[in-house]
């Protein structure tokens, strides 16, 4: 049997100073998480697609490991949280070295050009 893990956050609406509180669950299996080092986007008219694949060196084929289906607007709200994530971090660590990622993969399937 997995253990379910509560998370509350408090969460302050922008017209109103009253905190609403949120009660989410974490169940063990998805508070290990998976390990990705590639993500693929893509977007249409009404929503953004990030596939999140664990490429290993010397292997030709990767799975997705996980696909988030995003609004525009909660896409736009996630680059604006990870921005400021990456700035808090970099306060704490200092500045994160910027690889550029080998041109092997074609990265255009047909769609959209996706961006990692």
């Amino acid at each position: 049997m997995s253990k379910v893990h509560q998370i509350k956050i408090k969460i302050m609406s922008e017209e109103q100073n009253n905190p609403n509180q949120l009660n989410i669950e974490l169940s063990e299996e998805i508070a290990e998480g998976i390990y990705s080092n590639l993500a693929i986007i893509t977007h249409s008219n009404s929503e953004f697609v990030i596939d999140f694949i664990k490429m290993m060196p010397g292997v030709p084929k990767a799975k997705v490991k996980s696909r988030i289906v995003l609004t525009p607007q909660h896409a736009k709200r996630l680059l604006k949280a990870l921005k400021d994530n990456v700035s808090k971090f970099e306060q704490a660590h200092g500045p994160i070295k910027d690889t550029e990622m080998p041109n092997v993969l074609p990265l255009n399937f047909g769609g959209p050009t996706a961006q990692a």
